[in-house]
């Protein structure tokens, strides 16, 4: 599994590097809180409607222990999606460190 740390993710992010960052929780979780620029995709079939397999994706959920993020990977790569990326740290990690947040709950 391909993973990105933080650090790695928020360069991309303030590069603006073309890639698409991609939440696989709940829609209303997505409301709560997300890290800006982010996609909501909580639903597998919906995957091949908004992502090209071979544009770069970068998943995430909650947190480390968090089985959404591995199990939409594994689906992606699976499906042939070439160049899928996760960030294991979610929400929690991304928060836990001060980083810019969106949602109707981002402080």
């Amino acid at each position: 599994m391909n993973l990105i740390e933080r650090d790695d993710l928020k360069a991309k992010i303030d590069r603006g590097d073309d890639f698409k960052l991609v939440m696989v929780l709940s829609e209303w979780a997505f409301r709560a809180k997300h890290i800006p620029g982010s996609l909501n995709i909580d639903d597998p079939s919906k995957a091949t409607e908004l992502l090209d397999p071979s544009e770069e994706i970068v998943i995430y959920c909650s947190d480390f222990k968090c089985p959404a993020s591995k199990y939409a990977y594994q689906l992606l790569t699976d499906g042939g999606y070439l160049n899928v990326t996760r960030y294991a740290g979610g929400i929690a990690d991304w928060e836990e460190h001060g980083l810019p947040m969106e949602g109707e709950w981002a402080e």
